[in-house]
């Protein structure tokens, strides 16, 4: 009480302060909006084929992928954990699943079951190696099982892709809303339920304040471990539904699809305005993220530059997005 009460006087006195805090908080929480819009001006600037509606609708349909599995790593993120294994768990389950549907020849909906099942059951594994094993960080497990679950996917189907898919299975990826993608509408229907279930509910709650402090979580009562798995468990069954929309865009399950989709998973995460420390980070910011990826590739599309070119690009927008984070640490510290 003391100390807030000493803050709020040194705010009241020195104006400046108070100014600088006031910037702080704007740029925190609306610096990566202010971001995308930025880069959607000078984009429309350059190339006045962007703010076309088809390619606007591209776009949605693009980042869509990615906004799914970025949700899901927001949660091990909010942790102060990270979940490499996700492209491993997208490309295991859209496989299991097309070993149901196409060689089997069972229903579209028990394979979509399945799909969602493994990418659960994947997503609990890791948080049962991180919990009961006790490693030190969930870099090390995820590691581990991204190897595991793409080996499985290559092992399962001779490292030959799957193809042939229904109309049901093909739906989310493929089909629109008037021009709205339904894919994009999924990924809206995902972020208010994430939304709510991150600022409505104590086990939202809980997921923060482990974030915030693991040990002081641990000591007010907070079941931690259960709390982790269910984080991994929840990552495992968007990496699964991001790999749905994936065979809608393909009509085809590959062994090696979602390479490196963790890597853009983490960036939209962390362009965002989420933190790798833990407890701080939003469901809309994530959204944003993942716009802000699509976006800029689209945008290096239109201009012609190369697909190396882009990877350099993407990699200095991450570094950046990271040291903004050390900044902004360092200026709470203050």
């Amino acid at each position: 009480m003391m100390e807030q009460r000493s803050l709020e006087f040194g705010t009241k006195a020195n104006p400046a302060l108070k100014e600088r805090r006031n910037w702080r908080f704007i740029i925190n929480k609306f610096g990566a909006l202010f971001g995308l819009v930025g880069l959607c001006v000078i984009l429309s600037i350059l190339t006045p084929s962007f703010l076309k509606a088809d390619n606007l609708m591209n776009i949605a349909r693009q980042s869509s992928i990615n906004a799914l599995l970025s949700l899901g790593m927001l949660l091990p993120i909010l942790t102060a954990g990270i979940d490499l294994s996700v492209g491993s768990i997208l490309a295991f389950a859209i496989i299991s699943a097309g070993i149901v549907t196409v060689t089997w020849g069972m229903s579209p909906i028990l394979a979509i079951i399945v799909c969602l099942g493994i990418g659960a059951l994947a997503g609990w594994l890791n948080g049962i190696l991180l919990t009961k094993l006790r490693l030190p960080h969930p870099f090390i497990s995820t590691l581990g099982t991204m190897n595991i679950f793409r080996g499985l996917a290559l092992i399962v189907t001779g490292a030959s892709p799957i193809f042939g898919f229904s109309y049901a299975m093909n739906f989310v990826g493929q089909e629109n809303v008037g021009i709205i993608p339904v894919s994009f509408l999924l990924v809206i229907v995902a972020c208010i339920g994430f939304h709510m279930f991150l600022t409505r509910t104590s086990t939202g709650k809980y997921i923060y304040a482990i974030g915030g402090n693991k040990e002081a979580a641990r000591l007010s009562g907070i079941p931690v471990d259960r709390i982790l798995i269910l984080v991994y468990t929840i990552s495992g069954v968007m990496a699964a539904l991001g790999g749905l929309v994936l065979i809608g865009r393909t009509n085809s399950a590959s062994p090696i699809a979602g390479l490196s989709y963790e890597l853009d998973a983490i960036a939209a995460v962390i362009i965002g305005g989420a933190s790798f420390f833990g407890g701080v980070g939003t469901v809309w910011g994530t959204l944003i993220g993942a716009m802000i990826i699509a976006v800029l590739r689209n945008g290096l599309n239109l201009l012609g530059t190369s697909s190396d070119l882009q990877t350099i690009i993407i990699g200095l927008v991450i570094i950046a997005a990271v040291y903004v984070d050390v900044l902004r640490r360092k200026g709470d510290k203050k």
